[in-house]
């Protein structure tokens, strides 16, 4: 098989790339992604060709569209990965990006005649479900009105609810928990902590861990994940897959791992007045719409993926994040910076 995949070098593109490394069913890969390597990167990098696209430039749909539909061509499937959650402040950019950017991928996909797309969505697109009760695919995905992620997640569903009436192209779309791995330590950091946060201290030695009360979150191994989309790609199977590893990560599940067990309940009102002054001030790199899409994303349902991707994660969401912690302790981070783009 050919495969292109679109945001090949971040966090989900790296561990999908290591997956296809192993597998002699993908013969081919296209890795596209903004910058683009100068010389052969290390692996699992050199898997893939690369070619530069910046599906979010400021450009003409049509040309940008065009271009994709170029590196499409003889492709027996897409897989949609690149998402921007940074700049926070700049929602027209980020929605360039996430919105407008997957159309492109949609309609060079369905110029170029491929006949399967798949599509990295989120838990964060479904709408509100905040008690414990697991939700499947068929949940609602009008996404938190609060939160730009969200939002954006919710929008790029609806889109592919539009191109598959089209009928033109098969599309699968995995809805993940948040995805976690020890190289993305980094990455993770940048998004999510910002330069206030000292990388170290996470080591096992905050002194004591403030937690939103009420405050639950799955999550999922990167690795895990990329078997997932595998599979999916695979199969060539159609419709959503929820994912997560297994268990719910409460607040004494991540104190046991950054603060010794330490842990400070916090009304939720408060942590979010706390999260928005921070972003205000441009001290904490992500708004309090994320704190409300994580208080309300619904447990997910993960019984189709395991029936009929046979996807078996082999770390639980506690362990998944303990990966990721040590990889932000040790400043972890996959080749994705040096990818720079030729001529530079």
């Amino acid at each position: 098989m050919r495969v292109v995949v679109v945001g090949a070098s971040g966090n989900v593109g790296t561990a999908l790339l290591r997956r296809f490394a192993q597998d002699s069913t993908v013969t081919s890969v296209v890795g596209v992604a903004r910058r683009a390597p100068r010389v052969r990167p290390p692996a699992p990098y050199d898997v893939a060709t690369w070619v530069a696209c910046d599906i979010g430039a400021d450009a003409p749909d049509e040309q940008v569209t065009a271009a994709l539909a170029g590196v499409f061509a003889g492709a027996d499937a897409v897989v949609h990965l690149a998402w921007a959650i940074q700049p926070s402040h700049d929602r027209a950019r980020l929605r360039a990006t996430n919105v407008v950017g997957t159309q492109r991928v949609v309609e060079g996909a369905e110029r170029a005649r491929v006949p399967h797309l798949v599509v990295a969505s989120s838990v964060g697109a479904y709408s509100p479900s905040p008690g414990d009760v697991p939700r499947d695919e068929t949940w609602p995905t009008d996404g938190v009105p609060s939160s730009s992620y969200s939002v954006d997640k919710a929008a790029v569903e609806a889109l592919l609810d539009r191109a598959e009436a089209r009928g033109d192209l098969v599309i699968a779309r995995l809805r993940p928990a948040l995805v976690f791995q020890h190289d993305a330590g980094q990455e993770i950091a940048r998004y999510f902590l910002g330069p206030l946060v000292p990388q170290r201290v996470l080591d096992g030695r905050v002194p004591v861990l403030p937690w939103p009360h009420g405050l639950r979150l799955q999550a999922v191994d990167a690795d895990d994940l990329a078997d997932a989309y595998r599979e999916a790609v695979v199969r060539q199977v159609r419709g959503a897959f929820n994912l997560a590893g297994p268990g719910i990560v409460r607040g004494p599940d991540v104190a046991a791992l950054v603060s010794g067990a330490r842990l400070r309940d916090v009304p939720v009102g408060l942590a979010r007045a706390a999260v928005s002054v921070g972003w205000r001030a441009r001290a904490v790199p992500v708004g309090p719409g994320w704190l409300d899409m994580a208080m309300s994303a619904p447990v997910l349902d993960t019984a189709r993926a395991e029936r009929e991707l046979d996807w078996r994660p082999r770390r639980s969401g506690v362990q998944a994040l303990h990966e990721v912690l040590t990889g932000i302790a040790a400043g972890a981070g996959t080749v994705s910076p040096p990818l720079r783009p030729r001529g530079r």
